[in-house]
């Protein structure tokens, strides 16, 4: 019973590392929105999330001005 749990919980794990680390956002917004998923993970003061999340934000400027440009 104890190997069938263990065996359960790594499929668990593995499953959600593997999505992590396989997704590649498409697009601005979705790049930005695992830049904010990121912060909230990562960052314990209130400073340091505000500032993650404004890195973010101008990431996802100047990934919306380089698509303009290239699309344009």
């Amino acid at each position: 019973m104890r190997f069938l749990l263990i065996i359960a919980i790594a499929a668990g794990v593995g499953y959600y590392a593997y999505k992590s680390l396989s997704e590649t956002p498409e697009t601005c917004a979705g790049a930005q929105q695992a830049c904010m998923q990121k912060c909230r993970r990562t960052t314990t003061e209130n400073q340091e999330a505000q500032a993650c999340q404004a890195a973010c934000s101008r990431d996802r400027d100047a990934c919306d001005r380089e698509k303009a440009r290239a699309g344009g």
